[in-house]
């Protein structure tokens, strides 16, 4: 017989495994990527077609659709680096992940893995890169609506590689990118991992899912589109009620169900946190769909469905950011807070601003992700049933929690967001109307832009 092998001398340490992924965590990681991509298409599609008149349905869906598809082209082949890589405060980097290069070595046959918030826990690299390109592609969808039925399809899209470009991928590094909590040790180590962080994580900006990087980023730029595209032919001489509302209902239950992905997906493992921002995404909607329907009852006379339905949206808007952070009874108040500021942002505050914002993408959008970015400082402080801030140092909630200090850092991000997006949005704007035009001819505009620009129609007789 084979002469046994030699015992292990008895002080040999045993390496610490490497961590692997957890099936259950990667099947809801896949699971939540398919339900953003649900709320993009078919949700956002129809929700913003039902919004607008019939002769233009095909080309609301066209747009939507077709910029899924081309930032999820250009996410794989250049934005992930962009966005998640080491670099500096508001970029990452164009050679680690470029052409998703790395996630995958031949050599050693394995793949990359990404951080989650918890020491000792990943997920597949991939499943992160396809999550977080569902985030980028409704991000830029969310923009149409601002300046619907009457854009060009070709600047419309140039206008979205340059604005994803220049101001979704440093958005989305300097909120969210970090090297994960693992080298976390000491102060020391904090401090090191931190200052490789992004610019707002490194202030300490809360946002789980995006109220700064995805709604305030794209209203902005939806305004600022409004503003430079001009308004609708005959708007306030022409009916421009929205053709189907039940089409918009519809679209806004897809968004509804899919945002449970987008909000519950952001904790990036199936544990606690996906569960509080799962009950906090639920509550805060239903909040927000009772008390604008219920403040357009009293102020209007009678309740509507388009009313619900953007009742459900401006509380899944606001909820967004705070969905890992708040207590229920947090996204509870937030919710009802968020129905009623929304209900005035797409009535009192369009008319103050004058611009002819098509589908009220600030109203909702704007105005919900700023109420819920700042309201996250607040309701997110442990005495207020909130997570507060962790410690990776100790290992648990940070003793020290301000409110007051906590606000600042969500206004100045908030602030930020604002100011990045506005400016690459003008810029964008103006190089794609001297280059190519924004709007198409009042004739195609009258005519309608299903015929004109795609040569078919949403409904035939």
């Amino acid at each position: 017989p084979a002469a046994a092998a030699p015992a292990a001398p008895a002080d040999a340490a045993a390496a610490p495994a490497a961590p692997t992924p957890q099936k259950g965590d990667t099947a809801w990681m896949m699971t939540s990527t398919l339900l953003v991509i649900l709320m993009t298409i078919p949700g956002l599609a129809l929700f913003y077609g039902g919004l607008v008149r019939s002769k233009n349905m095909l080309s609301i869906l066209m747009q939507v659709f077709m910029i899924f598809a081309l930032i999820v082209v250009l996410w794989c082949i250049y934005g992930y680096s962009l966005a998640f890589t080491e670099g500096n405060a508001f970029f990452g980097n164009l050679h680690d992940r470029t052409f998703l290069n790395g996630i995958w070595d031949p050599a050693k046959g394995a793949f990359a893995y990404a951080a989650t918030f918890s020491k000792g826990v990943v997920i597949p690299e991939f499943a992160f890169v396809a999550f977080q390109a569902t985030f980028a592609a409704i991000t830029c969808g969310l923009i149409i609506g601002a300046f619907a039925e009457r854009a060009k399809f070709v600047a419309v899209l140039a206008f979205v590689v340059i604005w994803f470009t220049f101001a979704y991928l440093p958005i989305a590094h300097m909120v969210w990118f970090w090297t994960g909590p693992d080298a976390i040790k000491d102060a020391a180590t904090l401090a090191t991992e931190t200052a490789k962080a992004g610019f707002l994580f490194q202030k300490g900006a809360l946002d789980t899912a995006g109220g700064t990087v995805v709604h305030i980023n794209a209203a902005v730029a939806g305004l600022v589109g409004a503003y430079m595209i001009g308004k609708r032919v005959g708007l306030g001489r022409e009916s421009m009620a929205p053709h189907s509302v039940t089409m918009t209902m519809i679209g806004a239950s897809l968004l509804w169900v899919g945002w449970f992905g987008f909000n519950a997906g952001s904790a990036l493992e199936a544990g606690d946190i996906a569960a509080l921002a799962f009950i906090n995404t639920l509550l805060a909607t239903a909040a927000a769909t009772v008390s604008w329907v219920f403040a357009e009852w009293i102020f209007k006379g009678k309740p509507s469905m388009l009313g619900g339905a953007s009742g459900a949206v401006a509380g899944l808007v606001a909820i967004t950011p705070a969905c890992g952070f708040v207590g229920p009874m947090g996204a509870l108040i937030m919710g009802l807070l968020a129905g009623v500021i929304c209900l005035w942002g797409v009535n009192g505050l369009k008319k103050l601003l004058g611009a002819d914002d098509s589908l009220d993408v600030f109203g909702v959008h704007g105005v919900g992700g700023i109420l819920g970015a700042i309201l996250t400082g607040v309701f997110a402080a442990p005495s207020l049933g909130g997570q507060g801030v962790f410690d990776y140092v100790a290992n648990k909630a940070s003793a020290d929690y301000s409110i007051g200090s906590q606000v600042i850092v969500q206004a100045t991000g908030v602030g930020v967001t604002i100011l990045w997006s506005g400016i690459v949005a003008l810029i964008a704007f103006k190089l794609v109307d001297v280059v190519i035009g924004l709007r198409v001819p009042e004739e195609e505009e009258r005519e309608g832009l299903d015929i004109t620009t795609h040569g078919e129609s949403a409904y035939h007789d």
